[in-house]
Order: C-alpha cells, then sequence, then structure tokens
C-alpha cells in the first residue's frame, strides 16, 4: 500500500466502552481479520493491559497490536492501541462495576478530544452500561447526549442504519409516559431535516424521501385514537415539504414496516424509542448500527449492550460492530466528497455532463 492510500484511510477511534461486557471481544473479533486495515486505520482507546487479559481469556492470540500515546504515533499497517491509563485495573467479566464504568469514560472522553481536536476521523463505540459510568464528568443517559454535551449542546438525532432500513427518533433515551409531551411540530421538524440533511452530507442521496410515523395506533384514527397526528405532526410534515425536504405521513407504525410501502423511502422518523428500534432490530437482525446524525463529528456503534450474560464466553457476535467500522468509514469519506462538491459545484456540475 503506497504513503498516499494510507493518508487517505481514516483514523478511526474506537472505544473499549465496559470491559466487564461484550465489548473487546467483538473489538477483538473485529480487527482480527487484517483485511480491515485496507480500510481504515484503526485506534483503539483503552488500555493494552486490559486488551491482552482479554485476548488470553478468549484464546485469540493472533491478535497483535502497537501500543501509542497519541494518534500521530498510529502504524497504517497494524491495530493500534492508545494507553487512556496505565494501571493495574480489576476485570470482573459478566458484573456491573463502578471500576468499569469510570475507565469506559476515561477511553470515552480521550476518544472524544481527539475527535474534536481532528487527530482522528471518526468514533466507534463500543457498550457501556448506562448505570455504572454516571459520575463526575458523564450525567448522560447515554452515548448520544454525550456527545450532544461535547459538540457543543447540539441536537443530534439517533438514526439506526442497515442495507435495508434507516430509522431516526424523533425522541430518545425518555419514558414512555413522557412521549407524548415531548413531542411537537419544532420537533418533529427539526430531527426530520437533520435526517434529510444527514442523507445528503454523509450517504450521498441526492433527494431523500422520509416516512414520518403517527404516535397513536393507527395514526390516531382521525382523532378516534389520539389528535397528535391531526394537530402536531400532519401539520409537521406540511411545513417539512414547505421548505423542500420530501416529507410523508403520518403512517400507521403498527402496519408501516411490514408493508412494501418501506421500499419507497431512504429512512423512517419514529416518535419514540422503541417505535423505531423493535422494527428495525427485528428486520436488520445482528447487522444494524447506531449512527449519531447532527454531530460535527461521526459516531457510530453496535446496535447491542454490554450482555453481561455472554461476556467471555466467546460466543459474541463481531457482525454489529464490524458494521459499525465500515459504516464510519464510509460516512468519513462521504462527507469529503459532499465537501469537494460543495466548494466546486461547477466542476462537478461539468463532470456529471460529460458523462
Amino acid at each position: 500500500m503506497s504513503e498516499t492510500e494510507n493518508e487517505i484511510k481514516p483514523k478511526i477511534g474506537v472505544t473499549i466502552g465496559d470491559f466487564n461486557g461484550i465489548g473487546i471481544e467483538v473489538i477483538i473479533k473485529t480487527f482480527s481479520d487484517n483485511r480491515i486495515l485496507s480500510t481504515c486505520t484503526p485506534i483503539i482507546y483503552g488500555s493494552s493491559k486490559v486488551i491482552s487479559y482479554h485476548r488470553k481469556m478468549l484464546n485469540h492470540q493472533e491478535f497483535n497490536f502497537n501500543t501509542i500515546k497519541n494518534p500521530s504515533e498510529a502504524s497504517h499497517k497494524k491495530i493500534n492501541v492508545l494507553n487512556c491509563w496505565e494501571e493495574d485495573v480489576k476485570v470482573d467479566i459478566g458484573k456491573p462495576s463502578n471500576i468499569a464504568g469510570s475507565y469506559a469514560f476515561n477511553a470515552l472522553q480521550a476518544a472524544a478530544k481527539d475527535a474534536l481536536d481532528n487527530k482522528i476521523d471518526a468514533i466507534v463505540t463500543a457498550p457501556i452500561d448506562k448505570s455504572t459510568i454516571q459520575g463526575d464528568g458523564f450525567n448522560f443517559k447515554g452515548h448520544t447526549e454525550y456527545f450532544a454535551s461535547v459538540c457543543g449542546n447540539a441536537e443530534p438525532v439517533m438514526l439506526m442504519i442497515s442495507d435495508r432500513l434507516r430509522v431516526g427518533l424523533v425522541t430518545g433515551h425518555i419514558s414512555l409516559r413522557e412521549v407524548p409531551a415531548a413531542i411537537s411540530k419544532e420537533k418533529i421538524i427539526a430531527k426530520t431535516k437533520l435526517v434529510y440533511d444527514s442523507l445528503r452530507k454523509d450517504f450521498g442521496i441526492r433527494k431523500p424521501r422520509i416516512a414520518v410515523l403517527g404516535l397513536n395506533p393507527h395514526a390516531g384514527d382521525s382523532g378516534l385514537l389520539g389528535k397528535e397526528e391531526t394537530e402536531i405532526i400532519a401539520p409537521a410534515v406540511e411545513e417539512l415539504n414547505s421548505k423542500d425536504v420530501f416529507a410523508f405521513g403520518p403512517y400507521p407504525a403498527d402496519g408501516f414496516f411490514g408493508s412494501s410501502k418501506i421500499k419507497s423511502f431512504d429512512a423512517v422518523i419514529a416518535m419514540y424509542h422503541d417505535q423505531g428500534l423493535v422494527p428495525f432490530k427485528s428486520l436488520a437482525f445482528t447487522a444494524g448500527i447506531n449512527y449519531t446524525a447532527g454531530l460535527p463529528i461521526v459516531r457510530t456503534s453496535p446496535d447491542h449492550g454490554t450482555a453481561y450474560d455472554i461476556a467471555g464466553k466467546n460466543i459474541a457476535s463481531e457482525e454489529s460492530f464490524r458494521e459499525a467500522v465500515y459504516a464510519a468509514c464510509d460516512i468519513v469519506k462521504q462527507r469529503k466528497i459532499t465537501e469537494e462538491i460543495t466548494a466546486n459545484p461547477l466542476k462537478f456540475s461539468k463532470m456529471s455532463s460529460d458523462r
């Protein structure tokens, strides 16, 4: 591989998450296939000691890495581990631990800073335990809220993506009883516009079509089962179209994902977490991932948690994590293409007309 190709490869920061869960296992399995080095330069944020512990426990001795102190030292031909701490820590596989939570935050904080400083091109986060990570510096409901904060209180969208489907959420990690009050015309417009812009900038879709789901059964049944559709969601869809955002709906959520309508859209906007994620995970199986759309930095993650019940058993599937790495690479590259087109519209218009 030439030096030019090495420079083009994105540096992907990988946070180890909760080291008592399956995060390091899926990281090791993903990067044990060295073919991934042709796509990116991985930099794992965590501890070489903890990773070596997992490597031995899982009997993956073929997994080798280069230890570095900052991203500039990363080797393009190897897996790189950036030590976020030097001290020995207790690994207690399969058990929640405030110790594991605090060190998960150390890795996350270091990667976020490097991404904001443009030292890495993207972040792929292994799962955290949302309860044990709480403490000084982390008082958030999850990764999405944390990255929104470090990026200047941005309002990102949790966008679940697979090769078949993209699902964005109007509301995220809140209780079901809070959902109706949290939905407004303005919020639906803002979140849908963020997804629309992301589809153009991050996925290269010129004119995205977006389906918007209703909140109530049968999309309210003309107001019989709830008025959110007629008073909030439909007016939001109408205004989005007046802003040249191709939005359609509201559609009844129960039948939408099983119908042929789904093939007509580039993304779906769900009103709340389980309305979008239950059908998404059912359809995407183990290959779905989470992308935090609307941030200045690129962040993806697998669509599973710490899975303490199978941690250390060497049975966790790395498929979702691997797809998260590839998605991060693709989005980084597409953003650069979009920036070039935006900076030189006449050049790309001429190239298109010459074909």
